[in-house]
C-alpha cells in the first residue's frame, strides 16, 4: 500500500512539471524579446554530430565478432 501511495505522489509531482513546463513554453516566448539569429557555425554543429554517428555507425568493427553474441546462422 505505501509503494502505491509513492507512485501516485510522484505521477501527480511529473503531471505538475510537465504542466508548469508546458506553460513556460506558451509564455515565454510572448513575453521575451526576439532573439537575433544565432552565428552559421552554430547552427552546423548538430550537422557536424549527424555525421560523426553516422560514421560511426557504419564503420567496420576492428576486431573480430565474439562466437558468444553471433547467431551461427551465418
Amino acid at each position: 500500500m505505501q509503494s502505491l501511495m509513492l507512485d501516485s505522489f510522484a505521477a501527480r509531482l511529473s503531471i505538475i512539471v510537465m504542466v508548469v513546463l508546458l506553460v513556460l513554453l506558451l509564455l515565454l516566448p510572448l513575453v521575451l524579446p526576439p532573439l537575433p539569429p544565432p552565428p552559421l557555425i552554430l547552427l552546423l554543429i548538430p550537422v557536424l554530430i549527424m555525421a560523426v554517428l553516422f560514421f560511426l555507425a557504419f564503420s567496420p568493427a576492428l576486431q573480430e565478432p565474439n562466437s558468444l553474441f553471433t547467431s551461427g546462422l551465418l
